[in-house]
């Protein structure tokens, strides 16, 4: 099994990348139509409705089958021997940014049925805010797996 792993390497790294960076584009992007669905549809009703259908395929079609990939070729990476030295610390953070990022894409998918109930009480301004969210992670993420800094 290993062996395997081992050999698929470096195809697993690259599916890993492209993964993460389509899962990326969707969570940096799904945010800012949420402000958009707040500040632009308002109370109409047929605008909503082309929001959460873009909101829908956004996070069906792209974030969550993304997010899945990204999920998969990461632990196979995990798992192939000399790639990750867990007496390091900065396996540990990344897995711990790893988590809250994906919380992050579970919250913003709990937002898309809020605004289906038309129940949203979160404001542009608080989506801006949490738009900012995915991109102190991946900056976390970043510098541990390139820099390792402890």
């Amino acid at each position: 099994m290993f062996d395997i792993l081992s050999a698929l390497y470096p195809w697993t790294k690259a599916l890993h990348v492209i993964s993460v960076i389509s899962w990326m584009a969707g969570l940096f992007y799904l945010p800012r139509l949420f402000v958009y669905h707040v500040e632009k549809a308002g109370n109409d009703a047929a605008l909503s409705e082309i929001y959460c259908e873009m909101e829908r395929k956004l996070l069906r079609l792209i974030m969550n089958p993304a997010m899945i990939a990204t999920w998969v070729f990461g632990l196979m990476l995990v798992f192939t021997p000399g790639i990750v030295d867990w007496s390091s610390g900065w396996p540990w953070v990344k897995a711990a940014a790893v988590l809250v990022m994906t919380w992050f894409h579970h919250w913003l998918g709990k937002r898309r049925k809020d605004f289906l109930a038309g129940s949203n009480t979160v404001s542009g301004r608080g989506y801006r805010l949490m738009n900012e969210v995915p991109t102190v992670l991946m900056i976390v993420i970043v510098i541990m797996v390139i820099v390792r800094p402890f």
